[in-house]
């Protein structure tokens, strides 16, 4: 699918003094992006704190990004739990319109096997309306989906189009490149590989900073893509202190930090979560100094 290629940003969520949702910032961030050459949208996703949010304000936060992109970038969406049959049930539910694809994560907490693994994505598969993205974060999941899982699942169901991959291991991220399928993409899910992988093979990146830095890290991935290695890795450089930032307490905290600097949304985050330290703050708005300069 080509049109998730380059370069998707995985939406936050803002929020206002009180913790309701901003849609206008929210509006105002699909704007940000799109004008700064992102390729493709992904809604509710880990960055967008989808874990705090009720099911109406699921469908606000969907609501207001359909509705801004007004069909000019692909949109993906986020769908996936811990409890096969309740994902399956929430695709049902879900009104896709306007949406490529989902994208759906393994399932955490449960630590399955690899055929547990193999097993829900397979039911996911067979009742999906849109194409599903596979979506590895063992950081989070407390499960590895293995090379071996991932050719299986590829293989097997032509509507499993991608996996993004944020294992941060870059032997497997090869290992899944190396024999996959012509036509299956391999994103990257993690902001340090993501040109790595790109120019390993892979398909593109499901990025938290290009959110805030969106004309430099699109353009990275997109010389990466024409295998322009030297231009690519210079602005792999510009970039990199900022991907150890956003994330050095915790995400979505940094990149809300990168929004509260830009004047696009506060650095509020829900509890379990906390916002950026002034500290971070300060490092976080140093490090966007040249980024603002540049596109103001």
């Amino acid at each position: 699918m080509d049109k998730l290629m380059g370069t998707g940003v995985a939406l936050v969520t803002p929020f206002k003094n009180d913790f309701s949702v901003d849609t206008e910032a929210l509006a105002n961030i699909v704007e940000h992006c799109i004008e700064g050459g992102i390729d493709y949208l992904v809604a509710l996703g880990t960055t967008a704190e989808t874990a705090t949010l009720t099911p109406a304000e699921k469908q606000l936060v969907v609501k207001t990004i359909v509705q801004t992109n007004a069909g000019r970038l692909p949109l993906v969406i986020g769908i996936g739990g811990n409890n096969t049959s309740a994902v399956i049930e929430s695709i049902k539910q879900q009104d896709l319109d306007g949406f490529d694809a989902i994208l759906s994560v393994s399932p955490y907490y449960n630590k399955p096997t690899q055929e547990g693994i193999y097993q829900h994505f397979k039911a996911i598969a067979e009742n999906s309306p849109l194409p599903l993205i596979v979506y590895n974060v063992p950081g989070r999941t407390g499960s590895n989906i293995l090379p071996a899982t991932v050719l299986r699942l590829a293989n097997d169901f032509d509507n499993i189009i991608a996996i993004k991959e944020a294992s941060g291991d870059m032997t497997q991220v090869m290992e899944i490149i190396k024999d996959k399928p012509k036509d299956f993409m391999v994103i990257s899910g993690d902001d340090m590989t993501a040109l790595s992988t790109v120019l390993a093979g892979g398909s593109g990146v499901i990025s938290v900073l290009a959110q805030g830095v969106p004309n430099d890290f699109s353009k990275m991935i997109s010389l990466g893509l024409q295998a322009k290695v030297k231009e690519a890795f210079d602005l792999q450089y510009a970039v990199q202190d900022g991907v150890g930032l956003i994330f050095e307490e915790g995400n979505p905290a940094g990149i809300k930090a990168v929004f509260e600097t830009l004047g696009l949304a506060t650095g509020i985050v829900r509890l379990p979560l906390v916002p950026a330290t002034e500290g971070l703050k300060r490092k976080i708005s140093q490090f966007m100094k040249p980024f603002v300069r540049l596109h103001a």
